[in-house]
């Protein structure tokens, strides 16, 4: 596949993954970026642009945790309207897979 699509296709599911990922514990930037990494080869840079948007949508809040290993790391966790989003993109993602796999292996 074409680097360009598969980033593409990444990005799409991004937020997806991260809302997902929060559904099971909270979370810092930095450890759910690693995740995502190891899951779905996304670069670490992507991440704190999107923390940001996610927080200014309400989709998630912060606290901060002291950390023996320096400064303070902030913790993100879902908000109500947050796992609202993750349960409404969960419900839609499903359907479109289930779309685009009806036509891929419809050529088959």
């Amino acid at each position: 596949m074409p680097e360009a699509i598969e980033t593409q296709l990444k990005k799409g599911v991004l937020a997806l993954c991260v809302l997902s990922l929060l559904s099971r514990g909270d979370g810092y930037a930095y450890d759910i970026a690693s995740r995502l990494a190891a899951a779905i080869d996304m670069g670490e840079g992507t991440i704190y642009p999107l923390m940001r948007r996610l927080q200014g949508d309400g989709l998630v809040d912060t606290y901060l945790v002291e950390s023996s290993a320096g400064p303070p790391r902030k913790y993100y966790r879902l908000t109500e309207a947050g796992r609202a989003a993750y349960a409404q993109q969960k419900t839609e993602w499903a359907a479109f897979a289930t779309a685009v796999n009806d036509i891929v292996g419809a050529g088959e």
